[in-house]
C-alpha cells in the first residue's frame, strides 16, 4: 500500500496552473516525484513500461515489489510510518461497507455466506480489522511473501477475536496483474492502496478478468488516494495516484459503474485525499417511485 504526501503534487507545472480536463483527465499533465513533468498519462506510461519492450514493463514491477520487500513487516511498515491512521482508516471503511451491506447483501445477517477478496492485503491489517468480521470467508492476495507469512500468523485462529464461522482461507503470493479468481467465488473484492502499482493496461486486464470472480450481485470496493489533477507518479516504489476523474475514465474502460463512493475522513493534511468507491459490472438500478408516491407529489391545481 502507499500512503502518499500531497506536497508531492506541485500547484503548477512549468508555471502553468494545473486544471481539470473534464473531457479527458488522461490527457491531463502530471509530474513524477523527482520533479519530472509529463504532457500526459500516455507520455508517461510510454515511458515507464514501454510499448514494444516487455523487459521494460517487467523491470517496472519487478522493482515495486523490491521496495516492499524491504518494508518491516508492521502496521506502521506498511502504512509509511503512518501507522496512527489505521483506526480512522478502518472506521470510515466499516461504515462504507455497512451500507453495502445492508443494501446489496440483505442476507448477510441471516445465516447467509459471504466471501471476500482482500488484494493487496499485506499483512493482513485490512482482513483482521473488518473484512473477517463481516465475511465467513476471506482470501488474501499479495505479491510480498514475508506480508504475507505475517498476514498467515495474524489471522491465525487463536489470534482473531471472531467467531469459527470467519476465516482467513487462501493466501496467494500473487501480483495483482497476473491474478485471475475462482469463477463466482466472492461477494467483495476489495482493492485498498495496490492499484497504484498497475499501468493502465494491466489496471483495466486486472478488472475485466476480476469481474469473474463476482458472484451475481457482487462488487468491488476501490480505497485509493486520489491526486488533485491529471496524476503524480512515485519513482520510489514504481506506483502512480491518479485523479478522481482518471479512475473514473478507466472504471468506464473496465465496463464499471459507480454504485457508491465517499470520501475518507480523519486522516492527516500533508496526505493525499482518500477516496472510496463501490463499483459494481451492471448500471445501479433506479429507485421507482409508486403511483401514489408520483400522486401525492403533483402539483395540486389552483382553483
Amino acid at each position: 500500500m502507499q500512503l502518499r504526501h500531497e506536497q508531492q503534487l506541485p500547484k503548477s507545472i512549468g508555471g502553468r496552473v494545473l486544471v481539470n480536463n473534464p473531457y479527458n483527465e488522461m490527457e491531463a499533465g502530471g509530474v513524477d516525484s523527482d520533479g519530472r513533468e509529463f504532457k500526459n498519462a500516455e507520455e508517461m506510461w510510454r515511458e515507464e513500461v514501454g510499448v514494444a519492450d516487455p523487459s521494460k514493463k517487467s523491470n517496472w514491477y519487478t522493482e515495486g515489489v523490491s521496495y516492499w520487500q524491504g518494508v518491516e513487516a508492521t502496521v506502521d511498515g506498511v502504512l509509511g510510518g503512518y501507522g496512527h491512521v489505521n483506526e480512522p482508516d478502518i472506521k470510515g471503511s466499516e461504515e462504507f461497507l455497512n451500507s453495502l451491506l445492508a443494501e446489496r447483501f440483505l442476507d448477510a445477517g441471516r445465516g447467509g455466506h459471504l466471501v471476500a477478496l482482500d488484494c493487496g492485503s499485506g499483512i493482513g491489517r485490512i482482513t483482521k480489522n473488518l473484512l473477517i468480521k463481516f465475511f465467513n470467508e476471506v482470501d488474501l492476495l499479495e505479491p510480498v511473501s514475508h506480508f504475507l507469512d505475517a498476514a498467515r500468523i495474524n489471522l491465525a485462529p487463536e489470534n482473531l477475536m471472531v467467531t469459527e464461522e470467519h476465516k482467513a482461507v487462501n493466501f496467494y503470493c500473487v501480483p495483482l496483474q497476473e491474478f485471475s479468481p475462482d469463477a463466482k467465488r466472492y461477494d467483495v473484492i476489495w482493492v485498498q492502496w495496490c492499484i497504484g502499482h498497475l499501468s493502465d493496461e494491466d489496471f483495466i486486464s486486472f478488472f475485466k478478468r476480476a469481474k469473474g470472480g463476482l458472484k451475481p450481485g457482487g462488487i468491488f470496493v476501490l480505497k485509493e488516494n486520489i491526486a488533485r489533477h491529471g496524476f503524480v507518479l512515485d519513482k520510489q516504489d514504481n506506483s502512480v495516484t491518479r485523479s478522481d476523474l482518471y479512475f473514473k475514465q478507466l472504471f468506464n474502460q473496465c465496463g464499471l459503474h459507480v454504485y457508491k463512493m465517499k470520501d475518507q475522513k480523519g486522516f492527516p493534511d500533508e496526505l493525499f485525499a482518500v477516496k472510496m468507491y463501490a463499483l459494481a459490472p451492471e448500471l445501479p438500478k433506479r429507485v421507482k417511485m409508486s403511483k401514489s408516491k408520483r400522486q401525492v407529489n403533483r402539483p395540486g391545481i389552483i382553483r
